[in-house]
């Protein structure tokens, strides 16, 4: 009655790994100079291989120019993230050059993160467990 607080019994949370996000979250953006809004998107790239703007700010939910100015240009000057295929990147598979409809002129670049980045995400999760 006069305790400050009294966890549940085990049987009732089955895990409770997201207890201490907000510090883990301070702790991984002081250690690596990253501000919130980064390593938030950092950890939605995480497990895709690489993607386009258009994508991300459909799947994130962003407009696609306050997507690329304030968090993906940013993490590309960083060293977080890289371009996969640039614009001039050229193929070598031979059905990429028949039957391609973007040209250099309407290629999307497409970002993936570095591996510095995955190691980073790795070490948060990480952190989270107990």
């Amino acid at each position: 009655m006069f305790r400050e607080f009294s966890p549940l019994p085990q049987k009732y949370v089955n895990s409770n790994h997201l207890k201490y996000l907000k510090l883990r979250m301070i702790e991984v953006e002081e250690a690596n100079e990253i501000y919130r809004k980064e390593l938030l998107f950092l950890l939605w790239g995480y497990d895709l291989e690489f993607f386009t703007l258009d994508y991300a700010s459909k799947d994130y939910g962003m407009r696609k120019n306050h997507l690329g100015d304030r968090i993906v240009y940013p993490l590309v000057n960083e060293g977080w993230l890289y371009k996969h295929f640039d614009k001039m990147t050229p193929s070598n598979e031979r059905e990429d050059h028949l039957f391609r409809e973007e040209t250099k002129f309407n290629y999307r670049v497409r970002y993936a993160l570095t591996q510095k980045a995955r190691l980073m995400v790795q070490r948060f999760y990480r952190a989270l467990e107990p």
